[in-house]
């Protein structure tokens, strides 16, 4: 596994889960998994050992030397590609002007940890930063008897983060000028990782299965749908997996309770706990409380909860319990929304890991209303939490929530949404027998990571 995160050593996102929990999973199905990673300054090398130094990459006129390190992390090696000069700053693990040096880099580091310290016969590699590996190993490296029998799977985790340089580093990566057509990396003038990743990799995936088809239509391909068409016949989508040893009621350290489908009085003490920790009015124990824990940014959908958010908050009598970041704008409208209704709105702008879990814990709803969604984790902790989503139809979404579970909603309308929260509220007040089995009935789904395990375990073969 080649990638820029993952979890617990280094987290932005969902790729950082599933690159943290997958290896694991395979591990217990007979495979030998390693990770790879850029040894990012925040990553302690105690208990590291270094295994090889003065690893010498070159790319175009600037020269770098990187060491590999080897830890031991839950069970599984992880090899870090350490450069302090590229990776050991301030300001976060992307957006750096240099990017396309530093994970082209990165990609050199981890073909040597193929070539010296792990001999591989599948190198899975995870979005664009990794999608080098590839390129590399299919070009540079192509009449390599060492590399030649190893197989690709090239995995996008979010078709919008491309990876996208001017056509002038495509020196600087040390690629072919005649890669640079619009059938392979060129985008426009530009070069695309995504697209190195997609052109050289054996088989394509996607974190779920109705991702793989939305992203080759013009609405969801961000660009790429054509050329995605033409690779069709190697894509295929698997859908994430869940990580129950971290979100499951039955033993989560950061809730006042714990609970089960077995019993659930728990889940009220959990309510109350959230809104002790919001500083929310202890009589909103007697409201339904909508539940939010979300990047605050244009794909989820916040454009959708503005125009309705006060309609809703006025009108259907609820409270509203938000945990987030992202755009400035986004976290402005959360902020005055908790001015405008204060004692029932409460917005934690920030990532806290102990207060999602609360959330997902205390709240009666939780909403997702993206406009695109890979996969999607969060509806799958709240189906664990008895937390009833109300998502919109699309991507992992569509693929994990039903009319048994969740309440769904297709077009990306507001009023659209709105109806949605609506119709979960009336079966929340009116119908408490048919919402108790549709918490029941959500508890009860296993979206674990064994079965994406075996799909993967399958692909592998099937390549080898």
């Amino acid at each position: 596994m080649v990638a820029s995160e993952a979890a617990p050593l280094v987290k932005t996102g969902g790729l950082a889960d599933v690159v943290g929990a997958l290896p694991r999973a395979l591990r217990e199905l007979g495979h030998d998994v390693a990770i790879v990673l850029p040894r990012y300054g925040s990553i302690s090398l105690d208990g590291a050992v270094r295994r090889w130094d003065n690893l010498p990459v070159h790319l175009g006129p600037h020269s770098f030397s990187c060491s590999l390190w080897e830890k031991q992390v839950s069970g599984t090696r992880v090899f870090l590609v350490d450069c302090p000069y590229l990776f050991d700053r301030t300001g976060g693990i992307y957006g750096h002007a240099d990017d396309h040096l530093r994970f082209a880099a990165f990609c050199h580091g981890a073909l040597g940890v193929l070539r010296y310290l792990f001999n591989a016969h599948v190198l899975h590699l995870h979005d664009w930063q990794a999608a080098l590996c590839g390129a590399y190993l299919r070009t540079r490296y192509e009449l390599d008897p060492l590399f030649a029998p190893v197989k690709l799977v090239y995995t996008i985790h979010n078709l919008d983060y491309q990876g996208r340089f001017g056509g002038w580093a495509t020196g600087e990566l040390n690629l072919d000028a005649r890669l640079m057509q619009p059938d392979c990396l060129e985008y426009y003038g530009d070069v695309s990782l995504m697209k190195a990743g997609i052109y050289f990799a054996d088989a394509v995936t996607t974190v779920s299965p109705r991702y793989a088809q939305e992203i080759q239509t013009p609405e969801f391909g961000s660009g790429l749908d054509g050329f995605l068409r033409v690779h069709a016949h190697k894509l295929t989508g698997t859908l994430n997996g869940c990580d129950y040893t971290e979100w499951d009621p039955r033993h989560d350290p950061h809730l006042a309770r714990a609970y089960s489908p077995e019993d659930l009085t728990g889940k009220l003490d959990c309510k109350l706990d959230l809104l002790f920790s919001l500083g929310l009015h202890e009589e909103n124990r007697e409201r339904p409380v909508l539940g939010m824990v979300t990047r605050l940014a244009h794909q989820k959908g916040v454009d959708l909860f503005m125009p309705i958010a006060a309609e809703v908050l006025e009108q259907d009598d609820v409270c509203l319990a938000v945990v987030g970041s992202g755009e400035p704008s986004y976290e402005n409208f959360i902020r005055q929304l908790a001015a405008s209704f204060p004692g029932r709105v409460s917005g934690h702008i920030g990532f806290n890991n102990a207060l999602a879990h609360k959330v997902e814990a205390g709240a009666d709803l939780f909403l997702m209303p993206s406009r695109f969604e890979p996969c999607g984790l969060n509806q799958m902790y709240s189906l664990r939490y008895g937390t009833v989503p109300v998502v919109r139809a699309t991507g992992g979404l569509e693929d994990t929530i039903d009319g048994d579970t969740g309440f769904k909603f297709w077009g990306y309308e507001p009023r659209d949404f709105l109806a949605a929260i609506r119709s979960a509220l009336q079966e929340f007040r009116h119908a408490p027998d048919a919402w108790r089995l549709r918490m029941l009935t959500g508890m009860g789904r296993d979206f674990s990571w064994d079965a994406s395990a075996r799909t993967y375990s399958r692909l592998y073969d099937h390549l080898w």
